[in-house]
């Protein structure tokens, strides 16, 4: 099993969600609402006249886990689907996941999943 974390634009996210769905049968991951910055930097804004650097950059992570086998598709649908060639567009984290466990029914590894 791995853990794919991936940290994309805001107005990628539906795209997203219906190509994990259709081409990969995602049916499930977390999403969270996170700021950072990278190369993207931040934009200037003007606040009572006041030149202003807002350098936390609004993004969306998303979280999933997946057997191993499919990390490769699974990144290229992410890629595919969240590029736009401009800096910004995010990155992408793959992590080995040691174990999984349902609490309801107490099935471990990727039948947890």
């Amino acid at each position: 099993m791995k853990k794919i974390e991936a940290i994309i634009r805001q107005e990628k996210l539906e795209d997203l969600k219906t190509a994990l769905y259709t081409k990969a049968s995602i049916s499930g991951m977390t999403v969270a609402q996170v700021l950072g910055f990278g190369k993207q930097l931040g934009w200037t804004e003007y606040y009572r006249g006041n030149e202003v650097m807002i350098n936390l950059v609004p993004k969306v992570e998303i979280k999933l886990v997946v057997a191993s086998e499919t990390v490769d598709q699974v990144i290229d649908i992410i890629v595919e689907t969240c590029r736009t060639g401009d800096v910004g567009d995010g990155k992408i984290f793959v992590t080995a996941l040691e174990d999984c466990v349902r609490i309801r029914t107490g099935e471990r590894g990727i039948d947890a999943v």
